[in-house]
C-alpha cells in the first residue's frame, strides 16, 4: 500500500485507533450476533484485551506487504473456522460483513472527527482496502463500491443490532476492566463517533462531555503534549500498545 495512502494516515495514530476502538466496542456489545464472541469466553474475560487484539489485526494487514497481510487474513479466517468447528454451526455471513463494515464506517468518521473531512475518493480508498480483506476472507454478500456500500451499511445498523443481556454484560466488563472514570470517557467517545442508531440503543444520549475537550486536545496535540493527557487518563496496563500505534512516516 502507498505509504502515503490515507488509509496509513487513520490508522497509523494512536487518536483516531482509540477512537475506532470506541466505536467498534460500543457496537460489538449490540451486534445480534454478539453470542459467537462470548462463546469461548475470552471477550467478557478480557474485552479490551480482545478489542485491541482485533484492531492489532487489522492494523498488520494495513502497514503489510501484500504476501503478510494476506497471510495474517488467513490467519484470522483459520481462527473462526476452529471456533465454528468447536460450536458445530457457521457465523452467519452478515455477522463477518457487520464487523467490516464496522472498521470502514469508524475508520472514516474517527479520522473526520479529529483531523479533516475526507474527499469521496479518500472513503472510496477506504472501503477498497477492508473489501480486499473481506473478499480474501471469502465474506460473502460485499458490495462492490463506497456507494454501494452506504444503503448496505445503513440497512445493517438497522437490523443486525439490538440491546440484549449481552450487552449488559459487556457494558459492565468494560466498567470493571476501566474502572468508573476511563468507562465514563469510552461512552462520551461513543456518543461522538458511534451512528445515532447504535447510542440510541445504548441510551447515551446526544450531546458528549468530550465535544469541547477535543477542541483543546488537539491544540495539546500542536504542541506534542497529547501523551501528558494520555498518561492521565489511559489504562497503565496499556500505555506501551497505544503508544506503539502512532507509526512515523
Amino acid at each position: 500500500m502507498d505509504k502515503h495512502s490515507v488509509v496509513r494516515k487513520i490508522w497509523g495514530t494512536s487518536d483516531t485507533v482509540l477512537f475506532i476502538f470506541a466505536g467498534a466496542a460500543a457496537e460489538f456489545a449490540l451486534n445480534k450476533a454478539v453470542d459467537w464472541l462470548y462463546f469461548t469466553g475470552r471477550l467478557p474475560a478480557d474485552p479490551i484485551g480482545r478489542l485491541f487484539s482485533t484492531v492489532s489485526y487489522a492494523r498488520s494487514i494495513v502497514f503489510s506487504e501484500t504476501d503478510k497481510a494476506n497471510a495474517v487474513i488467513d490467519k484470522i479466517h483459520s481462527i473462526h473456522d476452529a471456533v465454528e468447528e468447536s460450536r458445530s454451526a457457521k457465523i452467519p455471513d452478515w455477522a463477518y460483513r457487520d464487523v467490516l463494515f464496522m472498521l470502514i464506517d469508524y475508520s472514516i468518521r474517527s479520522y473526520e472527527l479529529l483531523e479533516k473531512k475526507l474527499t469521496f475518493t479518500e472513503k472510496e480508498e477506504v472501503f477498497s482496502v477492508f473489501l480486499r480483506v473481506g473478499s480474501r476472507m471469502q465474506i460473502k454478500g460485499l458490495p462492490a463500491s463506497y456507494s454501494e456500500w452506504l444503503p448496505v451499511r445503513e440497512q445493517h445498523l438497522n437490523k443486525d443490532m439490538m440491546y440484549s443481556a449481552y450487552t449488559a454484560d459487556l457494558f459492565k466488563q468494560y466498567k470493571k476492566h476501566l474502572g468508573t472514570l476511563r468507562f465514563f470517557i469510552l461512552k462520551q467517545a461513543q456518543i461522538l463517533v458511534a451512528p445515532p442508531q447504535v447510542n440510541k440503543l445504548l441510551s447515551h444520549g446526544k450531546i458528549s462531555a468530550l465535544k469541547p475537550v477535543i477542541f483543546f486536545y488537539k491544540i495539546f496535540r500542536t504542541l506534542n503534549m497529547d501523551w501528558f493527557v494520555k498518561n492521565l487518563i489511559l489504562p497503565t496496563e496499556y500505555k506501551a500498545q497505544i503508544k506503539a500505534l502512532d507509526i512515523a512516516e
